[in-house]
């Protein structure tokens, strides 16, 4: 692929950190870094097979969790004065600890009325499609569940076609509103729905964008079934 993206999407390392901590069901307080440490590379190596530009904090955190890993499989040293042992995870709980703190905080503050925001016109409804009235239960996912279901979805094209120098000249934000005309219109589409019969990996790509510029936007809300099913898109507010 002869392209870079470049996006401003993700909250941050620490804020992937949080996700797979609660993916897993772990206990902040004793993080089993090795296998924290994978999957955390795994999923920078996803962003890279995206053609998505990172962050080099995203690549301090992922240096920090392999120097903890590293520490973790030496002797451990006692503090000479109390005679505790150190914990080299110590100080990455107590970020995280803080990060997740001002993470609600901000949530809590943003769930507030704003003015404008949460005022609608007798013709709108304020309420966004349950999909939990579709026959199948869904579950909302976030912006890094999206990623990793588009890893899958790109890895069962195979290899990416050659770029030709003179090729249809493409624009996010274009793709972006025709995203909402249609689910305007529509109210709910699947990926597949959006896709259409186009299959090249430049047109997904700038779709997967389009929806996770959306998603932090918080104008569109993505649910999946179960592993691997269906990915529907709903309108935030209508």
């Amino acid at each position: 692929m002869g392209y870079e993206i470049k996006l401003d999407i993700f909250e941050g390392p620490l804020d992937l950190l949080l996700y797979l901590i609660r993916k897993n069901e772990i206990d902040i307080y004793d993080i089993p870094i090795a296998r924290i440490t994978r999957q955390y590379l795994e999923y920078i190596d996803v962003l890279r097979s995206l053609n998505l530009d990172l962050a080099g904090e995203y690549l301090v955190l992922a240096a920090t969790l392999l120097h903890i890993k590293s520490r973790l499989l030496l002797p451990v040293e006692e503090d000479p004065e109390t005679g505790d042992e150190e914990d080299p995870r110590a100080e990455l709980v107590r970020q995280l600890l803080e990060y997740q703190a001002f993470k609600e905080a901000a949530l809590q503050l943003d769930s507030r009325p704003v003015l404008e925001r949460d005022v609608f016109t007798r013709s709108g409804s304020a309420v966004a499609p349950d999909p939990l009235e579709e026959p199948e239960i869904f579950a909302e996912m976030d912006v890094f569940d999206l990623v990793k279901a588009f890893q899958q979805i790109l890895g069962r094209l195979g290899r990416a076609e050659p770029m030709e120098i003179d090729v249809e000249r493409m624009s996010l934000t274009d793709r972006i509103n025709e995203i909402m005309d249609r689910l305007t219109e529509h109210k709910n589409l699947t990926f597949t729905d959006l896709i259409g019969e186009r299959a090249d990996r430049r047109w997904i790509l700038y779709t997967f964008l389009a929806l996770l510029e959306l998603m932090k936007l918080r104008m569109i809300r993505a649910y999946q079934g179960e592993s691997y099913g269906t990915i529907r898109l709903f309108l935030a507010v209508e």
